[in-house]
């Protein structure tokens, strides 16, 4: 019996869920812009991919190139940039609305502390930053994953174990 193999579309979604139930136990816990918090979703997609491009080496009896294990890495990470951008938008709009609010007063906050700028620069940077905020969240959603998906897969790639057999060794 043939073994099967996960596809990159189940471990996208699967990847995704996780990433976005994480999401909303910050959002209604609070926590979401933690400064602690900011980097716990790239580390735990990081882990994800890199496990995943091991199993599928594993699913694959190690008969896997770098290129191949590589290529399932990616377009896994093209599946969770997909759905995270469309939860990015769901998050914005219906689940936390006053996300973009939070988000603002935060930048305004930070602005003051370096004690730079003026009132009047703050200001014109904040309207800027508010007209400019769902397209910036949809950018870093999706380019913020597609990178760290890039570099996971490459160390995914290279920490799987790999005995890929040639086919004219393998023919009867």
């Amino acid at each position: 019996m043939e073994k099967k193999v996960t596809s990159n579309i189940v471990t996208g979604l699967i990847i995704s869920l996780i990433l976005i139930v994480l999401d909303l136990v910050a959002g209604f816990a609070n926590f979401k812009f933690a400064t602690w918090y900011r980097w716990v979703p790239s580390l735990i997609l990081v882990a994800a991919l890199i496990w995943a491009c091991i199993n599928y080496g594993r699913q694959n009896d190690h008969n896997v190139t770098f290129g191949g294990v590589f290529a399932f890495g990616f377009k896994t990470t093209a599946v969770v940039a997909s759905i995270l951008v469309v939860y990015t938008l769901l998050s914005i709009f219906l689940i936390f609305p006053e996300t973009k609010d939070l988000a603002l007063e935060m930048a305004r906050k930070q602005m003051e502390e370096k004690g730079n700028l003026s009132q009047d620069q703050i200001d014109k940077g904040i309207e800027i930053t508010k007209s400019l905020f769902v397209p910036f969240a949809i950018g870093g959603a999706a380019f913020g994953t597609a990178i760290v998906g890039a570099i996971s897969s490459l160390i995914g790639a290279a920490a799987a174990k790999k005995n890929p057999q040639s086919p004219f060794e393998t023919q009867p």
